[in-house]
């Protein structure tokens, strides 16, 4: 006797990819995601090789491994897959220091985040 199988998290179109611990604040990885949410995943792969963030290039692995998750696991067409919710979450911060003037303390955040991205298989309308 094992354990049943864990229902599954996405729809049976659907395919996700989730990065953690992304060395940049929430804020700018959310200007990234808004760049690719809702396109064909073949024009969110250009729009991330080609953005100047620095972050673009950790998002499009993430992107990449949510086309390799459907193709491979859950069997959809790749060319026919959209981007369909890429959000972003806060993670941990570390707290860093650094002496100012008078015996005072300057702090220095440094925020990680992650993002999710939920890809879609939709079938072309003709």
């Amino acid at each position: 006797m094992g354990k049943e199988k864990n229902p599954r998290r996405v729809a049976d179109n659907e395919a996700m990819a989730k990065l953690r611990m992304l060395r940049t604040s929430p804020q700018k990885l959310n200007l990234v995601a808004a760049m690719i949410r809702g396109k064909k995943v073949e024009k969110a792969l250009n729009d991330l090789t080609f953005s100047k963030k620095r972050i673009a290039l950790d998002v499009k692995k993430c992107l990449q491994s949510a086309i390799a998750n459907a193709e491979n696991n859950h069997n959809l067409d790749v060319d026919e897959l959209i981007v369909a919710e890429a959000y972003v979450g806060k993670n941990l911060t570390l707290k860093r220091g650094r002496p100012r003037a008078r015996g005072r303390f300057g702090r220095i955040l440094k925020p990680f985040s992650e993002i999710t991205i939920k890809v879609r298989e939709v079938e072309e309308q003709a």
